[in-house]
């Protein structure tokens, strides 16, 4: 039994290193290859950062544990709304009134709308898992279009502020720096090095995570689906956690609700949708009761947030994350009532 804790542990941990590395290493590769910044954030760093989710939901999914596969995901969108949102606010004020957030929010209700409509008709295969990729290719065009008109806008101000009428028949300037992706390696043989170790790692860290896992599903008498709503979705949400705790703790807190909007978008339109594709997903019934629904409730909870421009504090904080605790505590009571 021992084992199996370990196994669940250090798979959880070598899946967060190796897709932190994987990111490093591909953004190197992409810079060195003069692809923009900004479509690098939105397709490289995005995926990477979503390699833990997608090799676990995948792997469970051909291993035909399809309750830590969409257990995974749900139980990641729910974390990241009452967690990484809630336990911030605890350390510093976190406003969530950041531009094209509703838009986005929006975007996310419909999104989730779509896939719960998938999980009643279980499994979730092939032309849903297309539906799901095309609609993600729209997100990305539209979200690319939008950043490029913005950073136009930014710089037509600043040429006017500075009197340069004739700035727009200038070069661009390089794009900024990508704020979220540290450390990326200089060498493009130590970001090869850096990709090559991501590509080892996650697939070995899904193995002993999902290994662990359903060994402690059989050990404590819950079903698999309950350990991918819990413990498996909260390490893979660990590391977007900590970011927007440590931004907190510099007050820098607006960073979180548009991270937390994107995540929860690609969740559920690529590592379901890519999953589906490659392998059926089965849902779980018990999802169905109870978890689908918390977690259409985050999301219209989170487009409220945005589109009042809300400002969350000690009291809201306190109040997300007393919830995230009930809900957890109700998912375990019911899987061992089950």
């Amino acid at each position: 039994m021992l084992f199996d804790y370990i196994s669940l542990a250090g798979g959880l941990v070598v899946l967060i290193i190796a897709g932190d590395v994987l990111v490093r290493g591909s953004v190197g590769i992409a810079q060195r290859l003069g692809i923009p910044n900004l479509v690098i954030g939105l397709t490289i760093v995005a995926f990477g950062t979503s390699a833990p989710e997608l090799v676990i939901s995948l792997k469970a999914a051909l291993e035909g544990a399809g309750g830590i596969s969409i257990g995974n995901v749900v139980g990641s969108n729910i974390a990241n709304v009452l967690l990484v949102l809630g336990m911030p606010a605890l350390i510093a004020a976190t406003p969530c009134g950041e531009s094209g957030a509703t838009r986005n929010a929006l975007f996310m209700v419909a999104v989730t709308i779509v896939f719960i409509t998938f999980c009643f008709f279980t499994p979730i295969g092939l032309p849903e898992g297309f539906i799901l990729l095309i609609l993600l290719g729209a997100f990305l065009a539209a979200s690319t279009m939008v950043a490029q008109r913005h950073r136009k806008e930014q710089k037509a101000i600043a040429a006017a502020a500075a009197g340069a009428a004739v700035a727009t028949d200038q070069p661009e300037e390089e794009d900024d720096a990508l704020d979220d992706v540290d450390d990326v390696p200089d060498s493009v043989w130590i970001a090869v090095i850096y990709i090559v170790l991501g590509l080892v790692g996650l697939p070995l860290g899904a193995h002993f995570t999902i290994s662990g896992a359903t060994s402690i599903a059989s050990a404590w008498g819950v079903s698999e689906a309950v350990i991918g709503l819990t413990i498996i979705a909260l390490g893979t949400s660990l590391p977007e956690l900590a970011t927007t705790v440590m931004a907190a703790i510099r007050q820098h807190g607006a960073v979180a609700i548009g991270n937390v909007i994107g995540s929860n978008i690609f969740n559920l339109l690529a590592i379901i949708g890519i999953t589906a594709v490659v392998v059926p997903i089965d849902v779980p019934p018990e999802v169905l009761k109870l978890d689908i629904w918390v977690m259409l409730a985050c999301a219209i909870l989170l487009t409220a947030l945005a589109g009042f421009r809300i400002c969350l504090g000690r009291i809201s904080g306190l109040a997300m994350t007393a919830a995230y605790v009930l809900y957890i505590a109700t998912v375990y009571m019911l899987g061992h009532s089950a």
